[in-house]
């Protein structure tokens, strides 16, 4: 562990105009190093560094195969890195030492599959009549500023990077205060890989300050953001003053539809995987359980299980894949979750298990089960990001998915039941970007990402997530000599 960390901007190693913050392991309230804040002058030059290698043509030069090769080899690398990278992570973020390992073997798999898409990025002929010769071709917007969160710090930056890269983009990341440390690695990849210098740029700064001036600056030319509504709210503005489009992923409130045929024994690994993974942090966590009301007594019994068999403590410590789970990324989060589960509690929520700050050192909540919960509760209508799911009841279908898309989110949602034509009604009427049956997280990086409603606009993931890092240029020839107008 080193005691210091700096940015990475235009090839080098450098520190910030605006001093230095501590980073915190959450497992055990432990100082863990320094690192350097950028200012907007710091921000400025990444950006300029950025804009040089896109003026150059060092990247939209390159037969996209080529890009596409150096993209799949920064993932190699991070696998080749990972005994080194995934301890970092699990000391900064606070996640168990598995999960930590699955993150980058995650953020590895988006190098892969964008570096395979490299090369499928075609325009396409349009026929206008003998006259005429047209065509499109697709082109990267140049700069691509990425602001990225401290849930998943590895695999939301490798998510942005390397869809930017392969379609001929050149990079300035912006890291989260919580989490800045294990970024460092994405610098050693472009380098391994031989990128050229500014074509990977990464500072960690405040978003008062850092983010502000990457989400304003005039020659960035395309924004992508993974965070809360009101920052969102604030980039997307700063954006627009210069009419730079913007890729939000702004959370959500997202419900399980169980219904009264649904298979609760194995309900409960996707209850362990939906709510207590990464401590409840993720951003499509399943954060409310709506279920039939003939089968509410046996769901509360079996997830309340789930709940309160994980072993909880630091991250570090818990390396096998399992039962288990870490902190929360800082107190004040952890503080803030312990807050809503008490104000639930008095709007008239049952807290079944679970609900309060552990007396041990660390950011640690204990997992926690809410019933009779109501859609008018707050807990039941805001994002809590902590492991704490909220349990309602429903009579009917309809009930159900009115219930269910009775928040301003829409990320995503799930359904549970042995009827085909059930579950197919029901991906129907969610009002969510992405609909999970019977499986919650089910699908992959193929698979595109993104909200409806307060949760965003955009899609990431998949072929889709392509279409954000580029622009349609149309070619229009005229050919044989006079009009073809008519």
């Amino acid at each position: 562990m080193k005691h210091h960390w700096q940015n990475y901007v235009d090839g080098h190693w450098i520190d910030g105009g605006a001093g230095r913050l501590d980073v915190v392991n959450p497992g055990t309230d432990q100082h863990l190093a320094t690192q350097a804040v950028a200012d907007a002058a710091d921000v400025d030059r990444a950006v300029q560094a950025a804009k040089r290698v896109h003026l150059s043509g060092a990247l939209t030069d390159l037969r996209p195969v080529e890009r596409g090769r150096m993209v799949q080899a920064m993932g190699r690398y991070l696998i080749e890195h990972i005994d080194e990278v995934a301890p970092l992570l699990s000391m900064e973020q606070g996640k168990p030492l598995w999960e930590a390992k699955m993150e980058i073997s995650g953020a590895a798999r988006y190098f892969e599959y964008y570096g395979n898409q490299a090369e499928t990025v075609e325009g396409r002929s349009i026929p206008l009549g003998a006259k005429y010769y047209d065509f499109t071709t697709y082109e990267p917007f140049g700069v691509s500023g990425q602001i990225i969160p401290w849930n998943y710090p590895v695999e939301m930056t490798a998510r942005s990077l390397s869809a930017g890269l392969a379609t001929g983009n050149a990079c300035v990341i912006k890291t989260p205060e919580l989490t800045p440390l294990s970024n460092y690695i994405f610098a050693h990849a472009a380098e391994a890989v031989g990128l050229p210098a500014g074509a990977v740029n990464i500072l960690c700064g405040y978003g008062h300050e850092a983010g502000a001036a990457l989400s304003g600056h005039p020659d960035v030319r395309q924004i992508v953001f993974t965070g809360s509504v009101q920052t969102g709210i604030a980039i997307s503005t700063a954006a627009a003053q210069n009419v730079v489009p913007c890729v939000l992923e702004l959370g959500g409130k997202s419900a399980a539809v169980v219904h009264a045929d649904a298979d609760l024994a194995a309900f409960e690994d996707n209850v362990r995987w939906g709510i207590y993974f990464n401590a409840g942090q993720v951003c499509s966590a399943m954060s409310r359980i709506i279920v039939h009301e003939s089968r509410h007594d046996e769901l509360i019994e079996r997830i309340s299980g789930v709940a309160r068999s994980l072993s909880v403590g630091p991250g570090l410590d818990r390396t096998e894949f399992g039962a288990n789970m870490g902190p929360m990324v800082s107190n004040a989060q952890r503080d803030r979750a312990a807050r809503m589960v008490a104000e639930a509690e008095t709007q008239g929520a049952k807290l079944v298990t679970g609900g309060r700050a552990m007396n041990i050192p660390g950011a640690f909540l204990e997992p926690t089960v809410l019933t009779d919960v109501t859609q008018d509760m707050t807990i039941a209508q805001e994002e809590v990001f902590g492991p704490v799911v909220s349990v309602l009841r429903f009579g009917s279908a309809d009930e159900a998915i009115s219930i269910a898309n009775g928040t301003p989110y829409g990320l995503v949602a799930g359904t549970f039941t042995g009827n085909i034509d059930q579950a197919m009604r029901d991906a129907q009427s969610l009002r969510a970007g992405q609909v999970f049956v019977n499986e919650w997280y089910a699908g992959g990086v193929e698979t595109p990402f993104g909200g409806y409603g307060l949760s965003g606009y955009g899609r990431e993931k998949g072929r889709e997530a392509l279409w954000n890092y580029i622009q349609t240029k149309n070619v229009a020839i005229s050919i044989g000599g006079g009009s073809g107008r008519s």
